[in-house]
């Protein structure tokens, strides 16, 4: 059970290599809740991930209810994650872009950017998400989804916790479950808890087969 915020079982403090190694995709978790301000920790951990113009182009739907877990379960190949999990979060493509840019603009003049670099700004991105397709969007803003999802996987191993991440679902059965509005699309979820399994040892193809 991982219960020290930053540590490791032995209590000592992790650095981000030690992060990366001890994560692992967890196939079952204890049913543990954690604790409120813990999951605002990893949520605003997620909120600073980065994306593409700095627009955050997706939403999570953050879920903890038993029952909704359960019709979400059913729409997931029946995988134990998603009813022992504390919480799923569900990574949503966001594609309303024109409301982010518009915010986006908002945001850089209450923080004091000229009036002239805000329309440059509003008029490059606009112009860029006009020339997409549906399609286009769609993989763009699910991109950035992802991401956000690894902030995530690495945040609740930093915060004392784990995560598995999920593709395994059926997006549109998500969508009318949690009644999504049109233009949030979930791409990839994370369940994260307490672990209830042990990690396997990470196999990886080498480095010359890798990089080049």
């Amino acid at each position: 059970m991982h219960t020290t915020v930053g540590k490791d079982s032995e209590g000592e403090q992790m650095d981000f290599s030690e992060i990366v190694k001890k994560r692992y995709a967890t196939k079952k978790f204890t049913g543990e809740m954690i604790p409120q301000d813990k999951i605002d920790e990893l949520l605003d951990l997620v909120r600073l991930a980065p994306s593409s113009f700095g627009l955050q182009q997706f939403k999570v739907k953050v879920v903890t209810d038993k029952e909704m877990k359960e019709k979400l379960q059913a729409a997931s190949w029946n995988q134990p994650q998603i009813t022992t999990c504390s919480h799923l979060l569900v990574f949503c493509a966001y594609t309303d872009v024109p409301k982010r840019i518009k915010q986006f603009g908002e945001l850089m003049t209450a923080a004091g950017v000229p009036a002239e670099n805000v329309q440059g700004f509003t008029d490059m991105t606009s112009g860029f998400v006009s020339n997409l397709s549906k399609e286009a969007l769609l993989a763009w803003t699910s991109r950035q989804a992802y991401i956000a999802l690894d902030h995530a996987m690495l945040g609740a191993t930093a915060l004392g916790f784990d995560s598995c991440p999920m593709e395994g679902f059926d997006a549109a059965a998500y969508s009318k479950i949690l009644e999504l509005p049109e233009n949030t699309v979930p791409v990839v979820i994370c369940p994260v808890g307490i672990a209830a399994d042990e990690p396997r040892p990470k196999l990886r193809v080498s480095k010359d087969d890798l990089f080049f």
